[in-house]
């Protein structure tokens, strides 16, 4: 699928976040998920949440919590993507992962996910990177199943009534864990 209609030409930059970027981390990660920005590439959720899909208190919170990490992506001097990397005992949790939508489809996120899964390795010495997707996200759970990515019918709730994490548009809304081995 190439959906980017906006091409940056540079070498893909990796860094981790600093208390600085929040600023530009936020709105982010909310064009590549809610609102209208977000229907320019094909990862929107506009039409089962409204709403915010996090804010600088989230952020900053990834940031400084110890064992997690805020991977930002720059290329040509521009922030065009940002991942969580969390470590949780022999598995490393994987979040926050947005790609600024016009620049989606271009094949940028599976670079962004090989490294993110070559420094859960190197940093933390995992066997597992896993991930929550919601459940009715077939496509883009179709998408990590083709990076390796597995199924595992483990199911969360999603937190109806906080609306930290947006407002719901439907009422069968529930995570479910994606597991790759990395070893």
């Amino acid at each position: 699928m190439d959906t980017a209609a906006h091409r940056l030409t540079g070498t893909l930059i990796y860094r981790e976040a600093v208390l600085d970027d929040v600023p530009a981390l936020v709105p982010l990660v909310e064009s590549a998920y809610r609102g209208d920005s977000s229907r320019a590439g094909w990862t929107t959720e506009a039409d089962i949440l409204q709403g915010q899909r996090t804010d600088p208190q989230g952020v900053t919170e990834v940031i400084t919590t110890p064992g997690s990490r805020l991977l930002v992506v720059e290329r040509d001097g521009a922030l065009v993507a940002c991942c969580q990397l969390e470590h949780r005992g022999e598995a490393a949790y994987f979040g926050m992962f947005a790609v600024r939508p016009e620049l989606q489809g271009a094949g940028l996120g599976r670079q962004i996910i090989a490294e993110a899964e070559r420094r859960v390795r190197e940093l933390w010495d995992v066997r597992e990177m896993h991930m929550t997707v919601i459940s009715v996200r077939e496509e883009l759970i179709a998408w990590y199943e083709r990076r390796g990515y597995r199924r595992t019918g483990r199911m969360s709730p999603f937190p109806y009534g906080d609306e930290r994490f947006g407002v719901p548009q439907r009422d069968d809304l529930q995570f479910e864990l994606l597991v790759k081995d990395l070893v």
